[in-house]
């Protein structure tokens, strides 16, 4: 069993951390405490931008669907004449420095996620450690609304609203925090943001509580593209057949699960979160079609075959709510333009 299997049973299946977890954890929030207590008290800078700054994060690790509503908020900010960028880490790739993204560039450089934002939105994406370089940069290049992708905990870069993304199914996991949990905050954090989005369950803290003024979305998946030859094919087409499923994405269960309701026989292949995927990893002995994350996929577009397609997915709101979160992020930005 994997080191991160292992985790996913004590975070999320019920298993009793080992007591030497549980003293990291405490440390782990004294440390998480403090550093925020830093930026707070101005001990450490943060950086203000001239243009207002639109954070989406999670409060803990590994997929909750919020890079899927980054590129719903940029394409609809697009949609209403701003011109929105995209920062975000660049995880899984080897630079160090913060600089512009090109949809042509190396995923093992730059890192998978950034080129897949840069690839399905088609606005300019920066990546930086220095995550206040790296927006800077995107101003530069003209855009006058940043979007910072799993930028809640990055508090060097200051911002004008903040959007929290709850899984909806694995909500907070045990509720501890790491490494005991997969919390990196608490979930009272979620009483400081600007909007809370629960994605694919109901609008819950931890076990039934209701939380107010929650929005929720799904993510849907229509087609699947293939990777060789960029032509879409309905996922209903698969149903009933089987096919191998690949995933190194936080929560791969997510995307099985979803290619499952669609009437899909899924042979699940999930892979550590933002590997770097060979050969190997997508080729199998029989015929049968290989779905990936578009995630994935851009890491392996020069050793795709006929019959590797990638599956997007896009952000679905509820009745409403889609104008809701629109009207919270537009009354950020107004503020920011009265600021300055």
């Amino acid at each position: 069993m994997s080191v991160q299997s292992r985790l996913n049973e004590i975070w999320y299946g019920g298993a009793r951390p080992p007591w030497w977890l549980l003293p990291l954890s405490a440390i782990y929030g004294v440390a998480s405490r403090l550093r925020r207590l830093g930026y707070a008290k101005q001990w450490r800078r943060s950086t203000r931008l001239t243009r207002p700054v639109i954070v989406i994060g999670n409060l803990s690790v590994g997929g909750t669907g919020k890079t899927p509503l980054v590129c719903w908020l940029a394409l609809r900010l697009a949609g209403l004449r701003f011109r929105p960028g995209i920062v975000t880490r660049g995880y899984g790739g080897s630079s160090r420095r913060a600089q512009l993204v090109q949809t042509s560039d190396d995923s093992n450089t730059v890192g998978d996620e950034a080129i897949m934002l840069a690839r399905s939105t088609g606005v300019p994406v920066a990546i930086g450690r220095d995550r206040p370089a790296a927006a800077q940069l995107l101003i530069n290049a003209g855009c006058d609304v940043i979007v910072s992708d799993d930028g809640l905990q990055h508090y060097a870069l200051a911002r004008d609203c903040e959007i929290i993304v709850v899984d909806g199914e694995r909500r907070f996991g045990n509720g501890r925090l790491l490494p005991a949990g997969p919390l990196r905050e608490v979930p009272q954090r979620l009483k400081e943001a600007d909007a809370v989005v629960v994605n694919g369950g109901p609008a819950v803290i931890g076990g039934h509580v209701a939380l107010a003024g929650a929005l929720r979305v799904r993510l849907e998946a229509i087609n699947a593209i293939a990777l060789r030859y960029g032509t879409a094919k309905p996922l209903s087409e698969f149903a009933g057949r089987s096919v191998h499923a690949v995933a190194a994405i936080g929560n791969p269960q997510r995307f099985f699960k979803m290619l499952e309701s669609l009437g899909i026989h899924v042979i699940a292949h999930a892979l550590p979160d933002h590997a770097r995927l060979r050969v190997d990893d997508i080729s199998f002995a029989d015929d049968l079609p290989v779905l990936m994350t578009e995630k994935d996929a851009v890491k392996c577009t020069e050793i795709a075959g006929p019959n590797h397609w990638y599956v997007p997915v896009s952000v679905v709101f509820d009745d409403g709510e889609a104008e809701v979160l629109q009207d919270v992020v537009a009354k950020s930005i107004e503020k920011c333009a009265a600021r300055t």
